[in-house]
């Protein structure tokens, strides 16, 4: 008996032993290989330093500038989240709009103006001080007065292709829905920096937007094609140029009724409200053009990169998404096209990675589906008479 339990003990032993061993031999292999992964990464990473830097070759042909032209990154210098509502003054304000539009906003870094397109009226602006005091890069919302002006010079049609890369050609629908620069690059080229400059102007930039509305920032628009891009860099990124969300409301309204381009007027009480009367700045000569443009901008809710802003009725709309000193831009700039009453509505989102395009639409999006759900369109716009529609001397 002692014999066998002395045999059992004794071949335990051995058993423990081996595992040992096997285990010590097994680690010693893991961390050989571990070490000979290392100095292969050291090596490798040696190698790449030794190489030398080829520039990248310069391309050529129409379109070399915007090919070739430079695109500013971060890190980003304005904050992505604020209370963009702080220091407003919502007297006047239609404040059924407002509420909504603030919520949609939400803590995101800001600001919203919803214009009614019939008269121009001001129905509230979230974040006033940015709406108000700042220009911003319009990003590839310039896209829009760019198509207007291809087609008032008659260059394309909205089904005209153009080759954008390789074998792709796409008509003006699915440029716009895709938002793509290259399309837009050969527009701008074509057209040309007068021409362009001539239809610019002529939609309101470089001009206040507002009627009397203290503060507000006039914009700009360069004086020349832009040193980087060129024409298209300005015609698919808006480079050099200087856009206030109220230019881009004022712009999204003239198209919502068919070309009338109204000063833009924010009612401050209640009996500016009751006393409100209208007034044109011009008319612009695109009716004929406008449903070439809305079509694209309604393929971009539908299926393109404004489809956050979906809702049951339909939605144009166009977003913009770039970076211009270290701060990144999102934009939508939309209207409405159904119901007794139509809204033009404008986001612009400032900060970090998650002021984008797609984001401003969604919380347009959210904007018309929350009224829509409270029965606003079905509230007709006060009508106005021709002799109402005092038109004040240009300033």
């Amino acid at each position: 008996m002692k014999r066998h339990t002395l045999l059992c003990s004794t071949l335990v032993i051995l058993l423990l032993g081996g595992m040992e061993a096997e285990a010590a031999t097994h680690s010693k292999k893991k961390s050989g290989k571990s070490k000979v992964a290392r100095a292969w990464s050291a090596a490798r990473s040696k190698m790449r330093a030794k190489r030398p830097a080829y520039p990248q070759r310069p391309r050529t042909g129409p379109l070399s500038e915007f090919l070739n032209a430079a695109v500013p990154g971060g890190p980003w210098r304005e904050p992505t989240y604020a209370d963009s509502t702080a220091g407003d003054q919502v007297d006047g304000e239609d404040l059924e709009v407002r509420r909504v539009a603030v919520e949609a906003l939400g803590q995101l870094n800001g600001s919203v103006v919803v214009v009614d397109p019939a008269d121009g009226r001001i129905l509230t602006v979230v974040n006033q001080k940015l709406a108000f005091g700042e220009a911003f890069q319009p990003c590839s919302t310039v896209k829009v007065p760019v198509a207007l002006a291809a087609l008032s010079e008659g260059l394309i049609d909205s089904t005209t292709p153009i080759r954008v890369k390789g074998r792709t050609r796409l008509n003006m629908t699915d440029a716009m829905a895709r938002s793509d620069n290259h399309y837009f690059a050969h527009l701008g080229v074509q057209l040309g920096y007068e021409k362009m400059n001539y239809y610019a102007r002529l939609f309101g930039y470089g001009e206040r937007a507002g009627l009397d509305i203290p503060g507000e920032s006039q914009g700009s628009f360069p004086q020349a094609a832009p040193k980087n891009g060129g024409m298209g860099m300005l015609a698919s990124f808006g480079e050099e140029i200087g856009q206030t969300p109220l230019q881009l409301a004022a712009l999204m309204a003239a198209m919502a009724n068919g070309g009338t381009l109204y000063y833009l007027q924010y009612p401050r009480s209640q009996e500016e409200v009751e006393n409100f009367a209208p007034r044109i700045k011009r008319r612009l000569d695109i009716l004929d053009v406008i449903p070439e443009v809305k079509e694209g901008m309604f393929a971009a809710v539908q299926n393109g990169t404004a489809r956050r802003a979906w809702a049951d009725d339909p939605i144009a709309g166009k977003t913009g998404t770039c970076t211009q000193s270290r701060t990144h831009l999102g934009w939508f700039g939309s209207f409405n096209d159904a119901g007794g009453r139509k809204l033009a509505v404008v986001v612009l989102l400032t900060g970090g990675r998650p002021a984008i395009g797609p984001a401003a639409a969604g919380i347009a999006g959210e904007i018309y589906r929350q009224l829509a759900g409270q029965n606003y369109y079905a509230r007709k716009s006060t009508p106005f008479t021709p002799a109402t529609l005092l038109t004040p001397l240009p300033r």
